[in-house]
């Protein structure tokens, strides 16, 4: 049988074609039970069994919806706006809280939510709500590739989104919300959206008052509620340094999003300095970089006064960072001031290359290579170099590109002794593992510190596949015993690694394990 590759399997995709002849009878069915005569019953009929598409049939909905009396016609196309919009899958209560915002208004009433069962009605049925995940999905995928066929449904639906989120966030409730982080949120569900996804739809559509509503929010002090909900989302903030840095600013934030204009404004009214640090010492350039927003590095480099080599509280700068999370834009524009150092490390001793080649971005590693002061064989604090961090990921990529320069030790030890092959055989990464074993002076059976080989490693993780690729090296001692005489199968055999067990043990000369 051929792979299928990222086709649809047979039953899946049965099932796919039941369930949108299943919804396409369905929604024919209650668009016939909302024409108010027999004889329009009659004709709506008639097109069903004409075979009206399902592509109709949503058209035909659609059309209801806005044709519905008093609210309803707002809500059904505001929930599907939303539904179908969201940078993630909403809850309930925070689709009905977002439906509740009015525009212009600082006051959120709670008397203005609606119900949910009123948006399903007001949707025609074109959402639901998946009990499992407790949020609300539209009623079938089909209807999500109807929506991006036809954009025009929704009129700047990003930018709309945007001033819901950012009069939300400007409104009296959240303002007077406590400023110890995540006190007193319960009755503010929608807070958490819109704090993280405010100035991601704004990015996509700006519109002239969403850019007045965000320098409204931002030229004041930035909540710290808010900031914390941004911050952990983005799994950047593990301390909280209230006692060392100043707080998350408005420039930060804009800079955080890479939205050019409200950054460009909030610059030109001279509300924060260009340099500010936030709880964790960073700046707004080291958001923008580790972001990947090459508008606004480009626009905060452009004036005299940044320091574009500025480190946070662990020393990291924004080149740091943009190599890291692979911005190869950001980087070459970094690399492009003589005040950015190429091979600055932070802390614990990490450059920017190191950072690149743990990730595996190697557009980035050939870039930082290309600079003469990048030194690529440079080890951190505990001896780890660029080709350690590669290997222990699994990037091979990278492996391969740091092989090749004639100034990098392919068996070089840590503070541990150990090896990249080492660290390649302990995380299973097997083209790795074959990539160095195809290096003439990588030692196939060098022991660490505590006399654990590569194999060693192999055998107590259970990769069966680096166990063959090692014991077809002739000078791999497969019973080699570490500094506590614990060999390669005893490790298998405790950790009750069957196959690498067998393995081992089909190797002459091996004992049997007495642990």
């Amino acid at each position: 049988m051929q792979a299928q590759g990222h086709r649809e399997s047979f039953p899946t995709l049965f099932a796919n074609i039941y369930a949108s002849r299943f919804l396409l009878v369905s929604l024919n069915m209650d668009a016939i039970l909302h024409e108010s005569t027999i004889h329009r019953r009659r004709e709506r009929l008639g097109k069903m069994i004409d075979g009206l598409e399902l592509g109709d049939v949503y058209g035909g909905t659609i059309e209801r919806i806005r044709a519905q009396s008093g609210d309803k016609s707002r809500l059904g196309m505001a929930a599907l706006m939303w539904v179908s919009h969201a940078e993630r899958p909403l809850r309930a209560d925070e689709l009905c809280h977002a439906l509740a915002v009015e525009l212009g208004s600082t006051d959120f009433s709670a008397g203005n939510i609606p119900s949910m069962s009123t948006l399903v009605g007001s949707c025609q049925g074109l959402i639901t709500v998946d009990k499992e995940a407790a949020t609300v999905r539209l009623i079938h995928f089909t209807l999500q590739e109807y929506f991006s066929a036809h954009p025009d449904i929704f009129s700047k639906p990003h930018s709309a989104m945007a001033e819901i989120c950012l009069t939300y966030l400007n409104s009296q409730q959240v303002k007077a919300l406590p400023t110890a982080p995540s006190a007193g949120t319960e009755n503010t569900p929608f807070l958490e959206y819109c704090s993280v996804y405010w100035g991601v739809h704004a990015k996509k559509e700006l519109s002239e008052r969403a850019r007045s509503l965000a320098l409204e929010l931002l030229k004041g002090h930035y909540g710290q509620v808010s900031t914390e909900l941004l911050l952990t989302q983005a799994k950047h903030i593990q301390f909280w340094r209230f006692d060392t840095c100043s707080t998350f600013s408005g420039l930060h934030c804009a800079s955080f999003f890479g939205i050019v204009e409200v950054v460009a404004a909030l610059i030109e009214a001279g509300c924060y300095g260009i340099n500010e640090q936030d709880y964790y010492g960073c700046t707004p350039l080291l958001w923008a970089a580790r972001n990947g927003h090459e508008e606004v590095v480009k626009l905060l480099l452009g004036r005299k006064d940044v320091n574009a080599d500025k480190p946070n509280c662990d020393g990291r700068t924004p080149l740091s960072y943009a190599s890291s999370y692979g911005r190869d834009g950001v980087v070459e524009i970094l690399l492009g001031r003589e005040a950015v150092s190429a091979d600055n490390p932070d802390k614990s001793g990490q450059t920017p290359l190191s950072y690149a080649a743990s990730s595996g971005h190697e557009g980035v590693v050939k870039t930082l290579l290309r600079q003469e002061e990048v030194s690529a064989d440079k080890p951190n604090h505990h001896g780890l170099t660029p080709l350690s961090y590669a290997a222990s990921s699994g990037h091979e990529g990278v492996v391969k590109i740091l092989l090749g320069r004639e100034d990098v030790n392919a068996d070089k030890i840590d503070n541990y002794a150990r090896t990249p092959l080492s660290y390649a055989a302990s995380s299973g990464h097997e083209g790795v593992v074959k990539v160095l074993l195809g290096q003439e002076d990588v030692n196939a059976d060098k022991p660490n510190r505590l006399g654990l080989t590569p194999l060693s490693y192999a055998a107590w993780y259970g990769h069966e596949g680096v166990v063959e690729i090692l014991l077809r090296r002739e000078e791999v001692n497969a019973d080699k015993p570490d500094n506590f005489g614990r060999t390669p199968l005893s490790y298998a055999t405790v950790c009750g690694y069957e196959r690498v067990v067998a393995l081992l043990q089909s190797r002459k000369a091996v004992a049997p394990s007495t642990i």
